[in-house]
């Protein structure tokens, strides 16, 4: 048998509210701003409940750099691989493996950069990237 506070948490009731196009509208991209539905940003509103902050927002730009460095940061994996293989098969390294080493943690510390960039709301109107 349910219990009595289980019963009281189901939404069973429903509001009717009629808006013009352009409050419609304002409510539809606050709530797609916010990544919430409209009945979700409307009841917490209604109910005076925190609305979370819209997502971040990246750069096109911003993206594909984050994206090339991985693809650097892949080949140096694949270069200090050949490194340690030729050092194991007591050949000569195609590179130091102290420099590939550094060269890897300075391109990570650039990808955390990267993906710390926010753009500022004067620039959102220009070319930003958000996921489906």
């Amino acid at each position: 048998m349910p219990k009595r506070s289980d019963q009281s948490l189901i939404r069973s009731k429903m509001l009717q509210a009629r808006f013009s196009p352009i409050e419609y509208e304002m409510i539809r991209s606050k709530a797609i701003d916010t990544g919430m539905s409209l009945g979700e940003l409307t009841r917490r509103s209604l109910l005076l409940q925190p609305i979370p902050p819209p997502p971040l927002r990246l750069s096109r730009v911003t993206i594909a750099t984050y994206l090339e460095l991985s693809r650097i940061g892949n080949n140096i994996n694949q270069l200090a691989k050949a490194t340690n293989t030729a050092i194991k098969m007591q050949l000569s390294p195609p590179a130091k493996p102290e420099l590939l080493q550094e060269l890897l943690e300075l391109l990570r510390h650039c990808q955390r950069e990267i993906a710390n960039t926010i753009i500022s709301e004067s620039d959102s109107q220009t070319d930003d990237w958000q996921p489906d």
